[in-house]
C-alpha cells in the first residue's frame, strides 16, 4: 500500500484511482487507528493518519466491486463507510467500491432545469410502480412528459434499513438504496428522464439520520449537535467546534448527486430543523455547491420550511440563502378546508374562502408575520415582493395524503366539481404547481405511512404515529372505530402502489390534468408567470375572479366558484370588464363533459354574470361583433 495525494471527487470515501487500485479516506477523529478490511479474505490495509482526524491511503489491489468495511481501533466489529456509494446488503452490511465514471451518459446536450415554467411531480420510487425499482419507473417517464410534467421530485433514495419505507430515515446518505436497484440504475433513470425532457430533483434529508443502521457516530460523535434535538432525534452539528468536517460532509453530498448522478437540484426536507448559527448558513453553502457541481446547467433547489422563512429564497447578496422555491403549505391548507369543510388541527387558521385564494395567488404565503392561533405565536416573514414562481403550490403531497385517516387522495374527500375547480386553480395559477404521483388520474390507492423497522422500534413508530394524528379530532374518533394501518405491515406498503390501468379507467381525471397542463404550457398569458401579472377580487365568500394580464389587452380571466350557482347582478367589479371593444368568451371549463362535468353556459350575459357552482372557467377576450 502507498499513501499519496490523489485527486478525489469527494473529500472522503472510497474512490477508484486512474492508475488502478482504490484510494480510501475517512474522518474518524475519535479513533487512533483505522483499517480497511475486505470481504472474501482479501488482505486489508491500515490507513495513515493525516493528523487532523482524517485517515487515508491507497490500496493497489482493490478494484470497483470490492466489498469493504472499516475496523476502528481494537473494536472487533467493522463498520460500513460513512460515504459508501452503495450498500448491496443494506446499512448493516459491507460497503461496495463504485466507480461512477464507468457509466456512459447520453445527456451531454441537457441544459438543466431552472425555476420558471416548471410543473413538478413528486414520486416515491418504491410505490410508483408495482416493481418499485428505478428501471420500472424509467419506463413511465415518456408518459409523464407527454402529460405535461417537466420536473420529477424523487422522494429520498439514501439507503435505509428494512424492506420498505418513505426514505426520510436514511443512514447512508451517498448510497442509493439497494431496494430500488444499483447506482447505475438510478443514473440510467436520470439519463432517460433527460432524454424525454424531464428534469430530476432529489429529496434529501439533512436534519437528522435514521434510527437504525446509523454507524456514523462510531467515526465521530461531532456529527451530532450537543445542544439541539429535532422531532426525529439528534440534530446535525453545523456550527461550533469540529463542525467543519460535518459541513463538508453534507455540502459534498449535495454536490455528489448533481455531479455523479446528473441530478438537476434538490428538495430539502424540513429545513426549519437544520440549525446553524454560523455566518455562512449551511443552506447557503449547499446551494452554492449545487450550482458549482452543475457546471453551467440550470438547477432547482426547493425547500420545505414550516415556519415560512422567506430568506431561504432571497438572493445571497440580499442576506438570503439563494435557494429557488418554497413549498406553500398555506395554499394547501386553505384548499383542503375548502374541499372538506374541516378546519381542525393545523388547518384551524384557514377558512378556505375566496379571499385566501386571491391572496395566495397574489402574495404566496397567507401568513407573513400574523399571529397563528394553532401554534400560539406569529408565523411567517414578509413575502409581498417574492415572485409567484418561488412558491410551490399543491393539493397533495406525501405527508398530507398520509395524514388523512386512511391515506385517502383529495378526490375522495370532496365532490367532483370542487375538486376539478381547485385543480384548475392550482395548475393555472402563476405559482409553481406540483402533483403527487397518481393524482393526475385520480388514483384509487391510498398513500399511507410505512416503515419496516425491527419490532421494538416498530412499536415506538406505531405509538408515535398514532400520537401525532391525535391533533385531528376526527381521527381520534376514527381510531376508536377502526385502528390505523400498521406502518410495519408489508400490506400497508403494497396497498400504496399505483395502478396505471387507471389512466384509462379514470380517463376523465387524466384528461382534466392533461388539458390544464397543455393550456398552461401553450397559452402565452397563463404561461408567462409575470411579476405582478395577476390581480384578483372576491365575488362572494366562495367565488372569486383572477385576471391574468397579457400584452395589449390580451388578458385572461379565471372564474372560480366553490359554492352554489351565483348570479352577479349588479357586478361592480372592474376586473370583470372585458378589454375595449371585446367580450369574454369561454376558453376552458372544468364542467366540460370530457372531465365528468355537465357543461357550461355563457357566463357574461345580458342578465349580467351567471357563475356555475363548483366550477372553474377560463375566459379569453374576442372581438365584439
Amino acid at each position: 500500500m502507498r499513501n499519496a495525494k490523489t485527486p478525489r471527487r469527494l473529500p472522503i470515501g472510497a474512490e477508484a484511482t486512474p492508475t488502478g487500485g482504490v484510494h480510501f479516506r475517512v474522518w474518524a477523529p475519535r479513533r487512533q487507528r483505522v483499517e480497511v478490511v475486505f470481504e472474501g479474505g482479501a488482505a486489508g490495509a491500515v490507513l495513515a493518519p493525516e493528523g487532523n482526524g482524517y485517515f487515508s491511503g491507497d490500496v493497489s489491489s482493490a478494484r470497483p466491486g470490492a466489498l469493504y468495511r472499516f475496523r476502528l481501533d481494537d473494536d472487533p466489529t467493522p463498520y460500513p463507510d460513512p460515504v459508501s456509494r452503495f450498500q448491496p446488503q443494506g446499512p448493516h452490511g459491507p460497503s461496495e467500491v463504485v466507480d461512477p465514471s464507468a457509466f456512459a451518459w447520453t445527456d451531454k446536450d441537457w441544459r438543466g432545469a431552472g425555476l420558471k415554467g416548471q410543473v413538478i411531480y413528486e414520486m416515491h420510487i418504491g410505490t410508483f410502480t408495482k416493481e418499485g425499482t428505478f428501471e420500472a419507473a424509467a419506463r413511465e417517464l415518456k408518459e409523464l412528459a407527454d402529460l405535461g410534467v417537466t420536473v420529477l421530485e424523487v422522494m429520498p433514495v439514501a439507503d435505509f434499513t428494512g424492506r420498505f419505507g418513505w426514505g426520510y430515515d436514511g443512514v447512508n446518505l451517498f448510497a442509493p438504496t439497494r431496494l430500488y436497484g444499483r447506482p447505475d440504475d438510478f443514473r440510467r433513470f436520470v439519463d432517460q428522464a433527460h432524454a424525454v425532457g424531464l428534469g430530476v430533483i432529489l429529496d434529501v434529508v439533512y436534519n437528522h439520520f435514521g434510527p437504525d443502521g446509523n454507524y456514523i457516530s462510531q467515526f465521530a460523535k461531532d456529527y451530532f449537535s450537543p445542544k439541539v434535538k429535532t422531532d426525529w432525534g439528534q440534530a446535525i452539528h453545523f456550527d461550533g467546534p469540529n463542525a467543519g468536517p460535518v459541513r463538508e460532509y453534507f455540502v459534498a453530498n449535495a454536490g455528489y448527486w448533481v455531479d455523479e448522478f446528473h441530478i438537476d437540484g434538490l428538495r430539502l426536507d424540513a429545513t426549519q430543523q437544520i440549525y446553524d448559527a454560523s455566518p455562512d448558513h449551511i443552506l447557503a453553502a449547499i446551494g452554492r455547491r449545487v450550482r458549482e457541481a452543475a457546471r453551467g446547467r440550470a438547477t432547482l433547489i426547493v425547500a420545505e420550511n414550516e415556519p415560512q422563512h422567506v430568506r431561504l429564497v432571497r438572493p445571497l447578496d440580499k442576506g438570503g440563502y439563494g435557494l429557488d422555491a418554497l413549498w406553500n403549505d398555506d395554499y394547501h391548507h386553505s384548499a383542503l378546508v375548502a374541499l372538506t369543510g374541516r378546519n381542525e388541527a393545523y388547518y384551524s387558521d384557514y377558512y378556505g374562502e375566496a379571499q385566501e385564494f386571491v391572496s395566495a395567488v397574489k402574495y404566496g404565503y397567507l401568513y407573513q408575520g400574523q399571529r397563528y392561533a394553532w401554534q400560539k405565536k406569529r408565523r411567517g416573514t414578509p413575502a409581498l415582493d417574492v415572485p409567484a414562481p418561488h412558491f410551490v403550490v399543491f393539493l397533495e403531497n406525501h405527508d398530507q395524503v398520509a395524514n388523512s385517516s386512511r391515506g385517502l387522495r383529495t378526490h375522495f374527500l370532496t365532490d367532483g366539481g370542487r375538486h376539478r375547480a381547485l385543480t384548475a386553480l392550482t395548475l393555472l395559477a402563476p405559482g409553481t404547481p406540483m402533483l403527487f404521483q397518481g393524482q393526475e388520474f385520480a388514483a384509487s390507492c391510498p398513500f399511507l405511512y410505512f416503515a419496516d423497522y425491527p419490532e421494538e422500534l416498530a412499536k415506538l413508530v406505531r405509538v408515535g404515529r398514532a400520537e401525532e394524528l391525535k391533533q385531528f379530532r376526527s381521527l381520534v374518533v376514527f381510531e376508536e372505530q377502526a385502528p390505523l394501518d400498521d406502518p410495519a405491515d408489508p400490506h400497508t406498503f403494497e396497498r400504496c402502489k399505483l395502478d396505471f390501468s387507471e389512466r384509462q379507467s379514470h380517463a376523465e381525471a387524466y384528461a382534466l390534468h392533461r388539458d390544464l397542463l397543455k393550456l398552461r404550457r401553450e397559452d402565452a398569458v397563463f404561461h408567462a408567470q409575470k411579476p405582478r401579472g395577476v390581480d384578483g377580487a372576491v365575488l362572494s365568500a366562495e367565488a372569486f375572479v383572477l385576471r391574468f394580464f397579457g400584452d395589449d389587452g390580451d388578458d385572461r380571466l379565471l372564474i372560480v366558484n366553490l359554492g352554489r350557482d351565483l348570479h352577479l347582478d349588479p357586478s361592480p367589479e372592474p376586473l370583470l370588464a372585458p378589454p375595449e371593444n371585446m367580450v369574454w368568451d369561454t376558453l376552458w371549463s372544468s364542467e366540460h363533459p370530457r372531465y365528468g362535468g355537465i357543461g357550461t353556459s355563457r357566463l357574461d350575459t345580458e342578465e349580467n354574470w351567471r357563475l356555475p357552482g363548483h366550477a372553474a372557467v377560463a375566459l379569453v377576450p374576442k372581438a365584439n361583433r
